[in-house]
């Protein structure tokens, strides 16, 4: 199947910006098609879901209030269940009408004494709302966002936990919510915004235990940090030059959305530094050439060079382009769309190369993560668009080793992630399944899509009682 080369009729996919009806709880909803007998799990996914606080819409779609979501799968049946996320911020929206915390791109009004006070503990001041993705250390099932405050919830019930201990042991102001898990340990950034100490940190997490640092470095300008990459050997740190001051970054927590403190300066260039996984140390940093980014997609290491993979942009004017009223009005701007890029960098001479892998658009990449994270891969999943102005509306496969990639497409369908889900039979790559959730324009409603990830067609799929609107990131558990 190939992207279309004329404009596709335009659906109405501002539904995935909506609030759901209600909670629900249906346990076997209608199948078509056949699932994998091997297939037992659910895929729970965390969105945004509340665009308002007393009646005032919130500005980004990042700032939209987290509703858990789960698909279920066992002997051939699904279930489907949704809860909100019960956070401090949502219950001050609930009792106050209004926000209690900064979002990403919608600050809320707060007395000059309130703002006074976050100058000393600007860390109460952010936000607690876990919208972005959804991570498992040992037993405890976690939202998280990328302020270090991540929320637990039991993956049965979907019930809200509260906040683990150990969250108030990140070492820094703000992290991501794209941790790597490996042998059971998490491993994260963090950026430590002290008035001695303003550094990029990594960390490691291990079920039961505390964050313990895992490598430093001083920074004057810190750049916005969304994902990293790890490879067998190296912590990988993309380094983007959309960069703030340090002390404005404490006054967003005050003062300002998150996002607006952020400046893009093409003149740095992007840099990459590679820390030493065994010793924390700084072993190399790279140069390239100026872009923004969000996800990486796979990091490995290829002879004396280390292979990064990552979805960019042109610049940083993507953020902009998410203010929820541009995208209800379909104004995109001078957003440009995102590209699959790789780049090399030559540990033996310091130089590096980069290059766009496929010609399609490209984002919220997934891969085969529990056995090629970190080495040599083939294959990633993501999702695409027809236009590059369309919202995402295309499920795409691409072969990183040639460009090719085979994609899914329904008229007035718009997917989600593509998780990919490994046949515990298989050894290939692609010997598995991918799962989307689909929201139809055309019914409202939400599907559960089950793609084979090997052939990229049609397994099953089933139908929501209600539409999931639209978000960031999900797990599959088994």
């Amino acid at each position: 199947m190939s992207l279309q080369t004329t404009a596709p009729t335009k659906h109405d996919f501002r539904l995935g910006f909506e609030e759901p009806p209600a909670e629900v709880e249906v346990a076997d909803l209608p199948v078509e098609g056949a699932l994998p007998e091997w297939l037992t799990g659910s895929l729970v996914r965390v969105t945004p879901a509340k665009f308002e606080a007393g009646g005032t819409p919130l500005n980004h779609w990042f700032d939209g209030q987290a509703m858990l979501h789960a698909f279920g799968v066992d002997a051939g049946r699904v279930s489907y269940a949704n809860r909100w996320l019960r956070t401090k911020q949502l219950e001050s929206i609930e009792r106050d009408g209004k926000l209690a915390y900064t979002e990403f791109g919608t600050d809320p009004c707060r007395s000059i004494f309130k703002r006074m006070a976050l100058l000393f503990n600007p860390r109460a001041g952010i936000t607690d709302n876990g919208v972005v993705n959804i991570v498992r250390l040992g037993e405890e099932h976690l939202a998280v966002t990328e302020s270090p405050l991540p929320i637990r919830f039991d993956r049965e019930t979907l019930e809200t936990m509260g906040r683990p201990e150990w969250a108030d042991e990140i070492p820094g102001l703000l992290t991501t919510a794209h941790p790597h898990g490996e042998n059971g340990e998490l491993i994260n950034y963090a950026l430590e915004l002290g008035v001695v100490n303003r550094c990029y940190r990594f960390y490691t997490l291990a079920p039961g235990g505390k964050p313990r640092q895992a490598a430093e470095m001083k920074v004057h300008e810190p750049a916005y940090v969304h994902s990293f990459g790890l490879t067998e050997r190296f912590l990988v740190l993309g380094e983007f030059p959309y960069v703030v001051n340090p002390l404005e970054v404490v006054r967003s927590m005050v003062g300002k959305p998150f996002m607006e403190h952020f400046r893009w300066e093409p003149d740095r260039g992007t840099r990459f530094h590679l820390f030493d996984r065994r010793t924390g140390r700084l072993e190399r940093t790279f140069e390239a050439p100026p872009a923004f980014c969000f996800h990486h997609v796979n990091a490995f290491e290829d002879g004396d060079e280390v292979v990064v993979d990552v979805c960019v942009y042109d610049d940083p004017s993507i953020v902009e382009a998410l203010y929820l009223k541009r995208i209800l009005a379909g104004d995109r701007g001078s957003a440009s769309p995102p590209r699959l890029w790789r780049y090399r960098l030559d540990l033996a001479s310091g130089s590096s190369w980069d290059e766009q892998l496929t010609d399609i658009p490209f984002e919220l990449p997934r891969i085969d993560y529990a056995r090629r994270n970190g080495r040599p891969y083939r294959y990633t999943y993501g999702v695409s668009a027809n236009d590059p102005g369309d919202w995402f509306n295309v499920l795409a496969k691409v072969d990183v080793s040639d460009g090719s990639f085979d994609l899914w497409h329904e008229p007035g369908c718009y997917p989600s992630e593509p998780v990919f889900v490994r046949d515990p039979g298989s050894d290939d790559e692609d010997g598995g399944v991918a799962l989307s959730v689909v929201l139809d324009s055309s019914s409202g409603r939400s599907f559960l899509l089950v793609l084979d990830a090997g052939t990229w067609q049609e397994l099953a799929r089933a139908e929501a009682p209600q539409h999931v609107p639209f978000g960031f990131h999900g797990q599959f558990f088994r």
